[in-house]
């Protein structure tokens, strides 16, 4: 388990980070398709959160893409890095998400975050800034919308609508399962729409989630445990 220490000038203000996320968002690359689905690597991060102690933990837990056997893992534990703010997650997120990857033994190949990348306000939520800042493909699988709208994606696994801020498409719901309530799915870095939404059909072959997040949350949450009986809480 790796220890989180800040980057040099992270944001601590609310105003910091909006104009840190002004400056770099223009770095997105949307025109690359990115890896294809069922190949190489892959690697879901996710985090989770002791509140009471401002204690949070990472994982990083890196998949075989064709047969999503788990090839190598890596968790993180360190002080929560900002406050939270809607919109301003991934000044939360990152410093503990980034220790856990740079922990790794290898490339991690595409990350996939439990969050969002262009379907933000300022179009650069926590996938495109953790693309951004490591050069890696990047995508978001957020659990609910956000303050973006949709119209329902038709029942069967693999039917999308596009998640709409006014006339822009900035991700699509995407049914994952028969029926069952869908995914929020958005570029981050390096990988194009289309792409994204076939990575996440290709990482859900059996739940509503990415088997990527599944592992990273079921990760974050033992190392976090482990974290607090450490501490003799």
């Amino acid at each position: 388990m790796t220890t989180v220490h800040l980057p040099p000038g992270w944001p601590a203000t609310e105003n910091e980070a909006r104009a840190v996320q002004e400056a770099l968002r223009t770095r997105v690359v949307r025109d690359e398709p990115g890896p294809p689905p069922g190949s190489g690597r892959v690697t879901g991060v996710d985090v989770a959160y002791d509140d009471a102690r401002d204690v949070v933990a990472a994982a990083a837990v890196v998949l075989d893409a064709a047969t999503l056997d788990v090839v190598a893992e890596a968790t993180a534990v360190g002080r929560v890095a900002f406050p939270y703010v809607p919109g301003l997650l991934a000044f939360r997120e990152l410093p503990a998400v980034l220790a856990a990857l740079d922990a790794l033994p290898g490339p991690p190949g595409l990350v996939v975050c439990d969050g969002y990348g262009l379907a933000h306000p300022r179009r650069f939520g926590l996938a495109a800034h953790l693309g951004v800042l490591t050069g890696l493909p990047a995508i978001g699988v957020a659990k609910n919308p956000f303050t973006f709208t949709h119209a329902g994606p038709a029942a069967p696994r693999g039917s999308s609508s596009p998640l709409l801020d006014g006339a822009e498409e900035v991700g699509r719901a995407l049914r994952t399962r028969d029926g069952v309530k869908p995914v929020y799915v958005s570029v981050g870095h390096r990988v194009d729409l289309d792409n994204a939404c076939a990575h996440t059909l290709a990482l859900t072959p059996a739940h509503r989630l990415p088997e990527t997040t599944r592992r990273a949350d079921a990760l974050c949450r033992r190392a976090l445990a482990r974290a607090r009986d450490a501490s003799g809480a």
